[in-house]
């Protein structure tokens, strides 16, 4: 519908064949909802989706991170949030971070931030469930749900049950990744959901001394495997050694993200754009 908010609780519009999504509660309101994918692990995924919502929130937007790698929730430790997550039996508060983008993840209900989740499927998609429904969002511009690796049960409810505008789809240079960015699109499309483009992590590095650009894995494949699949090339991500060490330290929101200014205001026209659309 026109200037849908997403949370179908304050809505009075009975959308004939409209997907039966978790309903926001009414207090919370979201303009975007964006999920970060991949088709394998190890590309870079969360830090992907951590520096996109830093870098939204520098620009002035208000913004969420739900974590939903439910089996490997690293979000907390790139933002230094320990504490863990309050509420009554109604409602769920999310934690805030340094520059207030507000946090959820599994790994702010355990005892340990090191205990493993030994869930089966079922139990996932209810924790995610839980975790779009009963959290207090209040507004925000965009919420970014990182996405656990692979095409399986997780993103499958993901896909079916939450109202994204799109996902971005994390690749890596090697030759190998044409094969998995084809399977995140395929699935993307299976479920009608629409892909706002593609991010190449860890294309290259630049040496410290002399500012000469290495690439370590060889070549970008960006532009090549965005034109395979017909997709919106985003901009590439280099390897940082002082990233990881910003992570590792829980200070991510220090990275200076200026670099992904132009993909903010591209994301951010593409889906101000659908609004539009929607509304005519």
């Amino acid at each position: 519908m026109a200037g849908c908010d997403h949370n179908c609780n304050t809505c009075g519009s009975k959308c004939e064949g409209a997907p039966k999504y978790f309903k926001l509660n009414e207090a919370s309101h979201i303009k975007h909802i964006v999920g970060v994918v991949s088709g394998k692990g190890g590309v870079g995924k969360s830090a992907t989706t951590a520096l996109l919502a830093t870098a939204f929130n520098k620009q002035g937007y208000k913004v969420g991170i739900l974590d939903a790698d439910i089996t490997g929730p690293s979000i907390p430790k790139s933002f230094g949030v320990k504490d863990g997550l309050k509420g009554s039996k109604s409602i769920m508060y999310p934690q805030f971070s340094k520059n207030g983008i507000k946090l959820v993840s599994i790994n702010l209900l355990l005892q340990h931030e090191d205990d493993p989740v030994l869930w089966r499927g079922p139990v996932v998609g209810s924790a995610i469930k839980q975790f779009y429904e009963d959290v207090l969002w209040e507004d925000l511009d965009y919420l970014f749900i990182d996405m656990p690796p692979g095409t399986g049960d997780v993103a499958l409810t993901i896909f079916q049950s939450v109202p994204l505008d799109g996902v971005v789809i994390v690749s890596t240079p090697q030759d190998l990744v044409a094969m998995i960015v084809g399977k995140a699109l395929k699935m993307a499309n299976m479920m009608n959901i629409s892909v706002l483009g593609l991010v190449e992590n860890m294309s290259y590095i630049k040496c410290p001394n002399c500012d000469t650009i290495l690439e370590p894995f060889g070549p970008s494949k960006l532009d090549e495997v965005a034109k395979l699949y017909n997709i919106t090339p985003l901009g590439k991500m280099p390897i940082d050694p002082k990233l990881a060490t910003l992570v590792d330290q829980g200070e991510i929101e220090q990275y200076d993200t200026s670099f992904l200014n132009e993909l903010v205001t591209s994301l951010n026209n593409t889906l101000e754009h659908k609004i539009k659309l929607k509304r005519l």
